[in-house]
C-alpha cells in the first residue's frame, strides 16, 4: 500500500495512456495528488481517468495532447495551472523506440526518434520549468532507459535519441538546482512493455522488468525527501546486470 500522502500537490505525467506512465499516474493517484495525464490518445485517457475516478480520485484532469507540439504543450500546462495552481512533479514517460541495422535506417526513422524522445522533453520543460522555478519546488523525472546510458547493435539512432535526453537534463539540473528543483535519471533495462511490439529483434520478455517495477522506482524517485537527491536510477533485469 502507498503510504506517502501527497494530498495538495499536483503530478503531470506526459505518456501516461499505456505502460510505465499510466502505472506512475496511478502511484500518484493513489497517494492522493492531483492527478494530470497527457497523450496523443483521448480513449486510453479517458479510461485511465474513469479509472482513477472510480478508485476514490476525483481531481484528476485528462488533455489529449501531442508533446512535440508547442502550442499543444502551452495549453496543457495552462489547463493544468488553472485547474490545480501548481504542477510539482514531472514525469517524461513519452516516447518511442526503433530498432535496426544502421544501413536500415532512413532519415524518417531518425527525425521520428528525435522528435519522440527529445523535442517532447524540450517542449514540456520549457513549458513547466518557469513554473516549478516560481515556487521553489519541482521533481522531474526523465525515463532514457538504459541506451540513453549504454549503447547496443542495432539502436544507433535511438541511442542518439535516448544520449540527448540524457544530456539535456543533465544540463538542467545545473541551471535549476538553486530553484529548488531536482531531476533524475531512469536508466531501466528491458521492460516487458508495449515498445516491444513491433520490434522484429528477438528478445526474452520473460527475463524483462515488469511495469509495475519500473514505475514503482519512478515514483520512487520523484517522491524522495530529505536533503538527498535520486539522480540516477539504473534498474535491469537480474539476468542482464550492468556494473
Amino acid at each position: 500500500m502507498n503510504e506517502i500522502n501527497l494530498e495538495g500537490k499536483t503530478a503531470l505525467i506526459v505518456g501516461a495512456g499505456r505502460g510505465i506512465g499510466r502505472e506512475t499516474a496511478e502511484l500518484f493517484s493513489n497517494a492522493g495528488a492531483n492527478v494530470v495525464i497527457t497523450s496523443r490518445n483521448e480513449a486510453e485517457l479517458m479510461e485511465l481517468e474513469y479509472k482513477l475516478n472510480t478508485k476514490g480520485n476525483g481531481n484528476v484532469l485528462s488533455v489529449e495532447a501531442d508533446a512535440s507540439v508547442e502550442a499543444d504543450v502551452r495549453a496543457l500546462v495552462e489547463s493544468a495551472i488553472a485547474r490545480f495552481d501548481s504542477i510539482d512533479y514531472l514525469i517524461l514517460a513519452a516516447g518511442m523506440g526503433i530498432l535496426k541495422p544502421f544501413g536500415e535506417l532512413t532519415l524518417q526513422d531518425f527525425d521520428a526518434l528525435i522528435n519522440a524522445n527529445v523535442r517532447t522533453a524540450f517542449n514540456v520543460l520549457q513549458a513547466v520549468l518557469p513554473k516549478m522555478a516560481e515556487q521553489k519546488f519541482g521533481r522531474v523525472v526523465a525515463i532514457p532507459g538504459i541506451l540513453g546510458k549504454a549503447p547496443m547493435m542495432q539502436a544507433s539512432a535511438y541511442c542518439a535519441a535516448k544520449y540527448a535526453l540524457t544530456g539535456m537534463i543533465k544540463c538542467l539540473k545545473d541551471e535549476y538546482k538553486r530553484f529548488g528543483i531536482r531531476f533524475s535519471l531512469m536508466h531501466f533495462g528491458g521492460v516487458d512493455s508495449s515498445f516491444w511490439d513491433n520490434i522484429s529483434m528477438k528478445v526474452q520478455r520473460d527475463k524483462m522488468l515488469s511495469i509495475d517495477a519500473a514505475a514503482n522506482a519512478v515514483f520512487f524517485a520523484a517522491t524522495q525527501s530529505g536533503e538527498g537527491v535520486m539522480s540516477e536510477i539504473v534498474l535491469m533485469p537480474e539476468n542482464h546486470q550492468l556494473v
